[in-house]
């Protein structure tokens, strides 16, 4: 049987996460994501950086050397030891104003305690999803439209793109047609 070896990217908001958990269930497959990799577990969390030596040898513990996975996140500036694993890649586009909502709302429910700019847990979600509005101009570091469009042409695997806007369930049919 061939392998299934997935990888969900988007921008943050796009459901990139989302949409992995579910490819995951329909495949009972596992499911991974890159954020649990590339950060070290802190209280609050996403404040240390893990070595990329590191990240690389922790993915190859838990799952790179099996046939079937999906991975969700980016890791097209320091996962280049991953990439020829994959099998397809499943691109998500969401409008700007969509995924800031989105990121809105779920950076709400992750700091439910926090009332607003007095608390440090608010600046950053709010420099997070400043950080975030500027993923199509690329003006901040990190990922952006360009830097992901430049990366999915030097793939060697399928590519698909999706709208990211669309019911979860349909996104898992279509990707799973573009499996069989």
């Amino acid at each position: 049987m061939p392998t299934r070896r997935i990888h969900v990217v988007g921008a943050s908001g796009a459901g990139v996460t989302t949409l992995g958990r579910a490819l995951a269930d329909a495949l009972s497959i596992p499911h991974h994501d890159t954020d649990d990799y590339y950060w070290l577990p802190t209280d609050p969390p996403y404040q240390q950086v893990r070595h990329v030596a590191d990240r690389l040898r922790l993915m190859r513990e838990m799952f790179l050397d099996r046939s079937d996975w999906v991975l969700s996140g980016s890791l097209d500036e320091w996962g280049g030891a991953v990439i020829a694993l994959f099998d397809l890649v499943v691109y998500l586009t969401v409008p700007t104003d969509v995924r800031l909502e989105r990121l809105r709302e779920r950076e709400a429910r992750r700091i439910r305690g926090s009332v607003g700019p007095d608390d440090p847990r608010w600046r950053e979600s709010e420099d997070f999803i400043e950080w975030a509005s500027h993923y199509d101009d690329g003006t901040r570091e990190g990922r952006n439209l360009q830097r992901h469009v430049a990366w999915l042409a030097t793939l060697h695997c399928r590519v698909i793109r999706l709208d990211g806007t669309r019911a979860t369930d349909d996104l898992v049919r279509m990707t799973l047609a573009e499996l069989a």
